[in-house]
């Protein structure tokens, strides 16, 4: 008789705050998280905070310790602050960033990023409402490509390669996801490719991802060369559902659409396997305004509220479900009323924002 695995409890959830605001941004976020939950009566959340970044060089002599990568094999789910690799000391200012090291230990295949015009904030397309599904593994990104060394290379001082890699598996599990999520939306699935040029590469992507489509037959599927999609985006990108493409078509697209709806400060993520996931902003560290009470929260509470969603649909935890939606309308309505931070054109700091939300979701 071989022993029990012990399934990891879905209220344990790592906290880790990261570089720059995210020491502002990552409690804001298990704050609101914290009173939803409380809201709903939900099972109280035991945060394992861990370290990460900068402050793991000074305490663990690495931004990525062994000992955090080993505690988040034992969650489902993790919130992520931004880092600021780039002003990493060297070795470390060289290697796999912090985030990039987690997704590819764990297999975050999945980059779920929405992109929604918020009530009250100025945006170029507001009837934006989408989500970007991104294959995270593949691809012409050197970090993800490869199991050792990097997916570029030189031959010569003057010459350049990088090697694009797309297999049939990773293009089937992304294409699963994104149908599986239109199913919950509106049903409506377009695949983005280059295939005109790239035919081999995102031909077999745009070909898989069709053959999947046949399996949900209630989701309409229709496809975009990468270059049109940009543009129908920037004119009429609220005529999208779920938008599901490969790794560096996904990365720009969903800038492109947070910076459409808004602002990248109000651009949620996860980054997701099927057994584990993490909640990520879209944005960076933003380290000249670190330490000011100014960095907008908005993106990470609703990451945050992404993977409660998550969790409750997988663990069949309503209360988080209905935490996660409690955030949403929070979000909104603070925003609609008017309290935003700078980024949006509002007056509010970091911490009158986060109160302004937490008050909201405990008495809606």
């Amino acid at each position: 008789m071989t022993d029990a695995v012990a399934i990891p409890a879905p209220h344990r959830i790592g906290l880790l705050e990261g570089d720059g605001i995210g020491h502002e941004i990552v409690p804001a976020a298990r704050r609101v998280v914290d009173a939803a939950v409380a809201a709903v009566h939900g099972p109280e959340i035991d945060w394992v905070p861990l370290p990460l970044g900068a402050d793991a060089i000074a305490t663990h002599g690495t931004p990525t310790p062994e000992s955090t990568l080993d505690a988040l094999a034992g969650l489902n789910s993790w919130i992520l602050g931004p880092h600021d690799s780039a002003a990493y000391p060297d070795p470390f200012r060289a290697q796999l960033t912090p985030g990039g090291q987690i997704r590819k230990r764990f297999d975050l295949y999945a980059n779920i990023r929405p992109a929604r015009a918020l009530p009250g904030v100025r945006a170029v397309s507001p009837r934006m409402d989408l989500v970007i599904v991104r294959e995270n593994t593949e691809g012409l990104y050197a970090d993800r490509n490869m199991v050792v060394g990097s997916g570029e290379f030189m031959p010569t001082p003057d010459v350049a390669l990088a090697v694009g890699v797309v297999t049939r598996a990773a293009c089937e599990r992304i294409a699963h996801t994104a149908f599986r999520l239109a199913t919950r939306r509106r049903r409506r699935v377009t695949i983005v490719h280059k295939a005109n040029v790239l035919s081999l590469t995102t031909g077999l992507f745009r070909d898989v991802c069709r053959e999947i489509g046949a399996q949900y037959p209630s989701v309409t599927v229709d496809d975009e060369h990468v270059d049109a999609m940009a543009a129908h985006l920037v004119r009429h990108g609220g005529d999208y559902d779920v938008v599901v493409t490969e790794n560096m078509f996904g990365d720009i697209l969903s800038d492109l659409a947070g910076e459409l709806s808004g602002s990248l400060g109000t651009a949620a993520s996860i980054n997701a396997s099927d057994t584990q996931a993490m909640a990520q902003a879209a944005h960076g560290a933003a380290p000249d305004i670190a330490g000011r009470n100014r960095a907008n929260p908005t993106a990470l509470i609703l990451s945050a509220a992404m993977l409660l969603d998550r969790l409750g649909t997988a663990h069949d935890l309503p209360e988080f479900a209905a935490a996660a939606r409690r955030i949403q309308h929070a979000v909104d309505a603070t925003v609609e009323a008017g309290v935003a931070t700078a980024d949006l054109g509002g007056l509010a700091s970091t911490a009158e924002f986060t109160e302004a939300v937490v008050a909201r979701t405990r008495r809606r």
